[in-house]
């Protein structure tokens, strides 16, 4: 059985798309990105099935089995993580924030980075709040632009750290789903969890785009409700 229904060409193929222009040198540091987010994801994926192993019944001894490494280095590397909660659509949010900062050559990640991961992922209900309230996703790419520090001068190398205001949020956002009574964190919280903290530069953003606190409370307690529905009538 195959891993993945995509092959070392299709990605060699994809990039080389993508950057038609660019000399062999920027395709390897392209091509590095692209390894990091794919390892990035794959953690995702283990940490996923570990999650249903536990809930199962499995112990740290199976699982440790299972994944090849000790139990102590099983439970150390899989024990439940500050985003434990949150969606498959969230957390690759975060994958694309980070990304996003290692493109830009910022060694942190900032809340306008979240932002910009809640872009980049059209499946999720954020985002489709996002556009529709500024009509278009161009407009939010722009004013995001606009507030993006200078890049750096090199691509930071392995973990960005939050900033502090970004840990704020992610906070913040697992305070909005407790509002609303959820027990999941989705791409829809993240973005209450960004306007909530104020001074931050994606709450700045949000509301030079027209949103304010309260308003997108109602907004996404709406699509929510919507988005169920639409569900249950399948």
């Amino acid at each position: 059985m195959s891993p993945l229904a995509i092959s070392l060409a299709d990605l060699i193929a994809r990039l080389d798309e993508e950057l038609p222009d660019a000399n062999m040198l920027a395709r390897i540091s392209e091509a590095r990105l692209r390894a990091q987010t794919l390892t990035d994801l794959g953690d995702q994926l283990i940490d996923h099935y570990v999650s249903k192993a536990k809930q199962s019944g499995a112990s740290w001894t199976e699982i440790g089995d299972a994944i090849g490494v000790s139990k102590q280095a099983a439970q150390q590397r899989h024990t439940p993580a500050p985003f434990e909660r949150f969606t498959d659509l969230n957390r690759h949010g975060i994958v694309l924030a980070q990304e996003a900062a290692r493109t830009h050559k910022h060694d942190f990640i900032g809340t306008e980075h979240l932002l910009l991961g809640l872009l980049g992922e059209p499946r999720g209900l954020a985002y489709g709040v996002l556009v529709a309230k500024s009509g278009s996703e161009r407009r939010v790419r722009d004013a995001i632009a606009e507030a993006l520090p200078p890049a750096g001068e090199k691509a930071p190398r392995g973990h960005i750290a939050f900033r502090t205001e970004s840990k704020e949020a992610i906070e913040q956002a697992r305070l909005a789903a407790a509002d609303l009574g959820h027990e999941w964190i989705g791409t829809e919280h993240m973005l209450l969890g960004l306007i909530r903290v104020e001074e931050s530069p994606a709450a700045r953003i949000l509301r030079g785009l027209g949103f304010t606190s309260d308003e997108l409370h109602e907004t996404v307690k709406a699509a929510i409700t919507e988005r169920l529905a639409t569900r249950d009538e399948r």
